[in-house]
């Protein structure tokens, strides 16, 4: 059976606007089945690295957080630390971005909780036991609310091919720890040409994995727990991840990642995607370039996989724009996730997802 995925376009109606749409969306589409009176909700979403315009604008946040309240539900805003060194690789950091962002409380009406703390190093351990991932390494403050909110900015992706809603859990609830295992599943190492053995990764390393010898950091790969910490802290970028796994590999890791997020979350998780300002990278660079084609809607679902595919329909069916990034397939019908990453498969995580029990690649669209 179809599962169903309800859509609204870019064209407000008589007497409302979009965020009146996207509410009309959301409520149609049964965000109220997933809260319940005092649910801590967490409501997923990427701030933007500084720098990027393209991220979900805070007033739509607003409008969600506050149907959430009219269910009785406490919300949150979340997301969890980033694997590289950036702006948001930290809390404090993540904050501060976000708050530049405008995710203010005064704005978005909600608290902000990094999902996995200060240091991404707050996690909870899921066991899947999948084909790639067997523990996954969740964000403590996902994990433990009672529902989620996933609201996703579809976009393209230079190592998937497209980002959305799968990215957007499985990557972005990940821990840092998380993160490098679906990037690498490999570890870090040591660039000695960088490193001037200042013991910075020794003290911050929570498995007492790294020893300064001879003035450089030397990793016991035995005692290696893989939380990335080192990369972070390292002040001078000597930790580098060991080495990048296939893109295949990656987006398959992602979509069994998502299981994990998604494992305590039966009938509790709701799903709303952003197909507009639909950019050719990821919203985790500090720049946005034009978008690959214009502005579709809103689109939401209690099924992720559906709803992934649907958007990347959506995206196909419509004109590419020719001054973008952008190589072929400008035409509706073509399939512009190729025509921006010619040698990425991008449905790999969509097929994935499904054969993993995610959801159904068949959908029925609603327009409303």
């Amino acid at each position: 059976m179809a599962s169903k995925v309800y859509f609204t376009d870019m064209h407000p109606g008589y007497g409302e606007n979009l965020m009146d749409k996207l509410e009309r969306l959301v409520k149609k589409a049964g965000i109220n089945d997933v809260i319940e009176k005092n649910d801590l909700v967490a409501v997923k979403l990427h701030f933007g690295e500084p720098g990027n315009l393209a991220y979900i604008r805070p007033n739509y946040v607003q409008r969600i957080v506050r149907v959430i309240k009219s269910f009785g539900g406490k919300p949150f805003l979340t997301d969890s630390n980033t694997l590289y060194i950036g702006k948001r690789s930290n809390a404090v950091d993540h904050l501060n971005s976000a708050i530049k962002n405008g995710f203010t409380y005064s704005m978005v009406e909600a608290p902000i909780i990094i999902a996995d703390g200060i240091r991404g190093d707050s996690y909870t351990e899921v066991e899947v036991n999948l084909e790639l991932v067997k523990k996954a390494m969740i964000g403590s403050a996902v994990y433990n609310a009672d529902a989620l909110i996933v609201l996703t900015h579809f976009k393209g992706h230079e190592l998937t091919g497209f980002g959305g809603t799968l990215k957007n859990i499985g990557m972005g609830i990940a821990s840092r720890g998380g993160k490098l295992e679906q990037h690498s599943g490999m570890g870090t190492k040591v660039n000695e040409s960088k490193c001037i053995g200042c013991g910075t990764c020794a003290k911050f390393c929570p498995g007492g994995a790294i020893e300064i010898m001879s003035s450089k950091a030397v990793i016991d790969y035995d005692e290696c727990i893989g939380c990335g910490e080192c990369l972070v802290v390292c002040p001078t970028g000597a930790m580098e991840v060991k080495e990048y796994d296939s893109a295949d590999r990656v987006a398959m890791k992602i979509a069994e990642y998502t299981y994990a997020v998604l494992k305590n979350k039966k009938d509790k998780a709701f799903f709303v995607s952003f197909i507009m300002n639909v950019s050719p990278y990821c919203d985790c660079y500090s720049s946005n370039d034009v978008p690959i084609v214009p502005d579709i809607g809103m689109a939401a679902s209690k099924d992720p996989i559906a709803l992934e595919q649907a958007c990347a329909d959506l995206v196909n069916d419509a004109p590419g724009y020719k001054d973008s990034q952008l190589k072929t397939n400008f035409e509706p019908g073509e399939d512009k996730f190729k025509g921006l990453f010619p040698g990425i498969d991008w449905e790999t995580q969509i097929k994935h997802g499904e054969e993993i029990g995610l959801g159904n690649r068949k959908y029925e669209l609603v327009r409303i």
